[in-house]
């Protein structure tokens, strides 16, 4: 398996260098069509993977005697923070990812780290849907290279281990991977465990062997990614709702005309209709099948009792952050909204 990743990726990596330098058997063999490159680190099951063949339909359907658009799922081109970079620079033109590997590049995406940042679902889901208000945040990454079309709902991210984690307290002295982001490493030290940033492929050997206890993220990572073979306990805490990003290479989409742009615009947001839909019915299996199937355990907990571990983590953060000041306030103004409907 891993012999194929690498023979795979070796032959997208001579493509993409074809491309680059304008090879004219690259362009025989797709028509002289422009060819799209967009990486993932999901399953070709994953709603993610879903809402992107969605985006792929309009862009060629629109967009086809141009375009044509390449899906490399399951890290094939690598990890998150790499495949940011060959966006950047332009060997491939999108990339989906957390917005925890796009704090290294911008300072304000800080903001979706912060544990215990928005009170519900229904508050989540507005702040991100509003377009108009997202979109300086979006394009504040223009200098580095690429921008933000949209976003995907990644549900809530939990706890899950080998061990039970029913108290705050059952996570000290365990070995938990986090995504690669300050904020989360201080969150996991906050409950008193040892965070372990990696990349997310690397998750399930690492628990496998014993090289961590556990890690955090929503259900679908017990299924499709096998995670609940080799951990059996998920702990309903809800610390963190990090939603993924579309990016796209800058330069590519300002070579855009007015009209396309439009298209790849239509076909983000499309991407993410399909998405959010896609995944309430992949919890719900995710759930059924890591019961089920993997003998999985969910543990419902007291999640006051780890807000309040985390308090400090958050001043701390506006505190060092003013980047994140004015968003956090825009999102407690929705929670409000919403607390006062309860």
């Amino acid at each position: 398996m891993k012999l194929w990743r690498r023979l795979f990726a070796g032959v997208a990596a001579m493509a993409m260098t074809c491309s680059l330098a304008g090879c004219a058997a690259f362009d025989s063999v797709t028509g002289g069509k422009r060819i799209i490159r967009i990486a993932h680190a999901q399953s070709e099951e994953h709603p993610e993977h879903i809402g992107m063949l969605a985006f792929k339909e309009i862009i060629e359907e629109r967009l086809g005697d141009k375009y044509e658009v390449e899906i490399f799922p399951n890290e094939l081109l690598g990890s998150a923070q790499k495949a940011i970079e060959l966006t950047q620079t332009g060997a491939i033109d999108f990339v989906v990812a957390g917005t925890a590997n796009v704090e290294t590049f911008a300072k304000s995406y800080e903001i979706f780290s912060m544990p215990y940042l928005f009170t519900s679902t229904d508050a989540y889901h507005e702040v991100m849907n509003d377009i108009d208000y997202m979109q300086a945040l979006y394009n504040s990454t223009d200098k580095s290279g690429f921008r933000v079309l949209t976003w995907f709902d990644a549900g809530t991210r939990s706890f899950y281990s080998t061990k039970p984690i029913r108290t705050p307290d059952d996570l000290k002295g365990q070995k938990i991977r986090v995504q690669q982001s300050p904020a989360s490493v201080n969150m996991v030290k906050a409950f008193g465990a040892a965070a372990s940033p990696m990349s997310f492929g690397e998750v399930y050997t690492a628990i496998q062997q014993g090289v961590i206890n556990g890690a955090e993220n929503n259900e679908l990572a017990l299924t499709n990614n096998k995670h609940g073979e080799v951990a059996k306990y998920y702990s309903y805490n809800q610390h963190q709702m990090v939603p993924d990003v579309l990016i796209g290479n800058t330069k590519f989409l300002e070579s855009l005309s007015d009209e396309e742009y439009a298209v790849f615009m239509e076909a983000a947001q499309k991407a993410t209709e399909v998405e959010m839909a896609e995944w309430v019915k992949a919890v719900e299996k995710a759930k059924q099948i890591a019961k089920d199937e993997q003998g999985v355990e969910f543990i419902e907990v007291d999640i006051q009792a780890f807000k309040d571990k985390v308090s400090d983590v958050q001043k701390e953060m506006l505190e060092n952050n003013p980047d994140i000041v004015e968003m956090y306030e825009h999102i407690q103004e929705v929670n409000r909204k919403y607390e006062e409907k309860e």
